[in-house]
């Protein structure tokens, strides 16, 4: 296991915007007010999604495309930088970018459930928590998994 201790007290409430892009939302709120690392929940409703599976035996992911309206009974995820060593590079100016690594629940009106990672939706009505820390966390490959994950 790897971890530090992280501390921050900028809190965010938002209203996801109706027809944009679920995590394009979130990744939008992050660039405005320059949250460089935090921690997400939401809930609300999405006319479609693309959800994504990881299959652990091939090391890549799985695409789930759902055309229909759902509920997003659970959404949580965090927000760090996207190959940030080349921001870093680069300066402040250019290179990586923020990215909202987003988990959602999602609900057919049968009550039938599906999860996975959620790669994009359009929104129909969303409410977003963000609580965002001091320290960056950034993004890195990790061998074992293949997967960009917190240093």
């Amino acid at each position: 296991m790897n971890y530090r201790e992280v501390s921050g007290d900028r809190e965010f409430v938002a209203r996801l915007g109706h027809g944009e892009d679920w995590r394009g939302e979130i990744e939008a709120l992050a660039d405005e007010a320059g949250v460089d690392a935090a921690w997400f929940l939401a809930m609300g409703a999405v006319q479609d999604a693309t959800v994504w599976y990881y299959d652990q035996s091939e090391l890549e992911y799985r695409e789930v495309e759902l055309d229909e309206p759902l509920e997003v009974a659970a959404c949580v995820g965090n927000i760090s930088w996207l190959d940030a060593g080349d921001r870093r590079s680069a300066g402040s100016s250019g290179g990586g970018e923020r990215f909202a690594h987003t988990h959602a629940v999602l609900s057919r009106a049968s009550g039938q459930t599906l999860a996975g990672h959620l790669h994009s939706a359009t929104v129909f009505a969303g409410e977003l928590y963000v609580r965002a820390f001091d320290d960056e966390l950034e993004r890195e490959r990790d061998e074992p998994t293949d997967l960009d994950l917190w240093l």
